[in-house]
């Protein structure tokens, strides 16, 4: 025995209001309408909830006692209703995502800098971390989704392809790689080489030795993060590679950044998502954002910094 959600509100109408003419326009249903429903509510509890009279309209006993608990319903409805259309109009909602040390303190900021002009009510909270930590941040359902390099495929994680970058050489001013019309990986290999750990060297040495075959690469140094990296080149211990999007944070360390050629290695990032898990409007609209905001900057790689 379930009341629809049309005789709820045309009892709490007529409750309010004392009249079924007045309840019917406030209801902009007609009269004859608005008793076929108080007419079916009464049939499908068995009891009314109206008494009617020559002279006047009133609520019966049961009446007063469902119309504060329909009113109450209705309004959690109406206001959960609304809330839902503000999230899908993004008036308001929130958006949680993960990122690397790197992307987190260079390109990611702008990205949210520029949504929020757009879309100033959406909350966005960014969690950095180390770059082997994103699948498991969207994973656990901290996050809504991710945006890191390319990793092992998994059934849970769903990968979207966002952008392909080349790698560049990073080192610092006076070295001797600034008289070099071109580099090449072989140049890099004559040097101190300050690597990251985990998958990231994994990879790069791997398609090093599958570009080059006589070329064994082999860090001097392995740290955790890229600004690490950076401020050991800064400090002349060797030199680093990184990706274009990295260049206002190579530029504050005062370091040059040049292409890396014969040939140019590339990385792609992908953004992460749970398979099973949709993404919330605002979260999807921040995606959407993400990718028109890749299309439209080019990270150019410029001969020096």
């Amino acid at each position: 025995m379930n009341p629809s959600l049309r005789q709820m509100r045309a009892l709490v109408a007529l409750a309010k209001t004392g009249s079924f003419t007045l309840a019917a326009d406030h209801l902009n249903v007609t009269q004859s309408a608005l008793s076929g429903q108080i007419k079916e509510l009464e049939q499908l509890l068995g009891m009314r909830v109206v008494e009617r009279t020559t002279r006047k309209t009133q609520l019966s006993e049961l009446g007063r006692e469902l119309t504060p608990l329909f009113d109450k319903m209705l309004h959690d409805l109406d206001r959960a209703m609304a809330d839902i259309a503000s999230r899908k109009a993004l008036k308001q909602g929130s958006v949680r995502l993960a990122a690397p040390q790197m992307l987190s303190c260079t390109m990611v900021p702008e990205v949210i800098a520029a949504y929020r002009e757009r879309h100033p009510e959406v909350r966005v909270r960014l969690t950095d971390c180390p770059l082997e930590q994103v699948s498991a941040r969207v994973f656990s359902g901290e996050v809504d989704f991710g945006i890191g390099p390319e990793r092992d495929a998994t059934a849970e994680i769903e990968a979207q392809p966002l952008f392909e970058m080349p790698f560049v050489v990073v080192y610092p001013p006076g070295h001797a790689l600034d008289q070099r019309k071109r580099i090449t990986w072989s140049d890099v290999n004559r040097y101190p080489f300050i690597s990251l750990q985990g998958q990231f060297t994994e990879r790069l040495l791997r398609d090093v030795h599958i570009s080059f075959r006589e070329l064994s690469l082999s860090p001097h140094n392995e740290v955790t993060f890229m600004t690490t990296a950076l401020a050991m080149v800064h400090a002349r211990q060797g030199i680093t590679v990184c990706l274009p999007y990295a260049e206002k944070m190579v530029q504050l360390y005062g370091l040059k950044m040049r292409p890396l050629e014969a040939p140019a290695l590339t990385r792609r990032f992908f953004v992460y998502t749970r398979g099973a898990r949709a993404l919330s409007p605002a979260a999807e609209s921040f995606v959407a954002f993400l990718h028109e905001f890749i299309a439209t900057h080019e990270w150019n790689m410029p001969s020096t910094v």
